[in-house]
């Protein structure tokens, strides 16, 4: 629903807000497990899982002559979807129960975090080939849905296409909340080490030499930087306006010259150095929550979705596109919240995605944004589209 009572948005936003991301939930009893440097885990594979055609109505919105196809996650489901934002139609794939993010890599690959395990799809054939289960299963138990869910978070590949890396979850609330990194060997299928990091991890990226992993760690403000050989890691303090409340860290961009981009709250804008620990805050003026973002494919403009008030931000939703070297900003309103975001192979279109995850805020459907012209056109997608990313053609 489109709030066009300004007034009645404003307060219906700060009632949600009040019992969300800012606080923790009740305690579940989970059972507790030890992860081990270690594993000789292996893949499960199930039958073959085949895509089922679906259409929903059409973006109307004028798009890229070239084909484009959009991998999504559907949070609140088992699958995801190969997605053609030109038409709506598109095809699903079950890939395990409650997927969150995916990560395209070489040789027609796609992995996908669920809170089963980490889903391999081949991207050419349309297929699971397997579902390998995290090392911390029992940790994990039974697969969730929701914000607080247990279960593989942000996902990412080695440069080189050997390794896969998670973010996990590892359980629902309280003191005893924790999280690892663990890593797949992507030719074995299996769960080869795990390492102790911040408390759920939105987003996983690499360093460009692929010799760090660093998980975006959301209720510890901050990041984790870790040696997937050694097995180390060590905590990059990243919270520029204080540990409470709103001003966590969600999700980040590795920039060409290997520093990470962290938004926050549309005030300020991280610019880490990984190397040393230091970083710098460059201002923004969206003042939304900031949640989701993506590099255009040149590297030169950085999008970030914005959900509207919460914590210090006081704005409505919006999208910024970011200059990453002069820090010049480009706000585009919009209408709806949103989590995560991807560009068009031409940089002419950004892909946003409603199935928020913070206390079911989001809707049903996605939106398409021409970034010259500013035009914005949603659309219906089932199941609350969470993740999204530009398949390679």
């Amino acid at each position: 629903m489109l709030f066009k009572n300004r007034a009645l948005f404003s307060m219906l936003t700060i009632v949600l807000f009040m019992v969300g991301c800012s606080s923790r939930p009740a305690p579940v009893a989970m059972p507790t497990a030890t992860a081990t440097p270690t594993s000789t885990s292996t893949a499960t594979t199930a039958p073959t899982q085949t895509p089922t055609p679906t259409t929903v109505p059409a973006p109307e919105a004028t798009v890229s002559k070239a084909k484009s196809t959009l991998l999504v996650t559907h949070s609140k489901s088992d699958y995801m979807s190969f997605l053609d934002p030109a038409t709506g139609q598109f095809e699903k794939l079950t890939v395990g129960k409650a997927p969150f993010a995916i990560a395209e890599g070489p040789n027609h690959r796609a992995y996908i975090s669920t809170a089963e395990g980490v889903a391999v799809v081949d991207t050419q054939q349309r297929k699971r080939i397997a579902l390998v289960p995290y090392m911390a299963a029992d940790a994990i138990g039974k697969p969730q849905f929701g914000e607080y869910r247990p279960g593989g978070m942000g996902i990412a590949i080695s440069p080189d296409g050997k390794f896969v890396y998670v973010g996990v979850y590892l359980t629902g609330g309280g003191r005893g909340m924790k999280s690892q990194l663990e890593i797949m060997d992507a030719e074995k299928l299996a769960m080869t080490g795990s390492v102790s990091v911040g408390v759920r991890p939105f987003d996983v990226v690499t360093s460009l030499d692929g010799r760090e992993v660093y998980t975006i760690d959301h209720d510890s403000y901050s990041v984790t930087a870790v040696d997937p050989v050694q097995l180390k890691a060590r905590t990059l303090e990243a919270a520029p306006f204080g540990k409470g409340g709103f001003e966590k860290p969600h999700y980040a961009a590795v920039r060409a010259d290997g520093r990470l981009l962290l938004p926050y709250q549309g005030r300020g804008l991280v610019v880490l150095d990984p190397t040393s620990g230091k970083y710098e805050t460059k201002p923004l003026t969206g003042n939304t929550h900031q949640e989701g973002v993506a590099l255009t494919t040149d590297g030169k403009q950085l999008l970030i979705i914005g959900i509207g008030a919460a914590g210090s931000a006081t704005g409505k939703p919006n999208l910024t596109v970011l200059d990453v070297e002069t820090y010049a900003e480009k706000i585009i309103p919009l209408e709806r919240m949103h989590q995560m975001v991807a560009a068009s192979a031409d940089g002419r279109y950004a892909y946003l995605t409603g199935g928020v995850t913070y206390a079911d805020t989001g809707w049903n459907g996605m939106t398409m944004v021409d970034l010259v012209s500013g035009a914005v056109r949603d659309f219906e997608v089932p199941d609350y589209p969470l993740d999204v990313q530009l398949l390679s053609e």
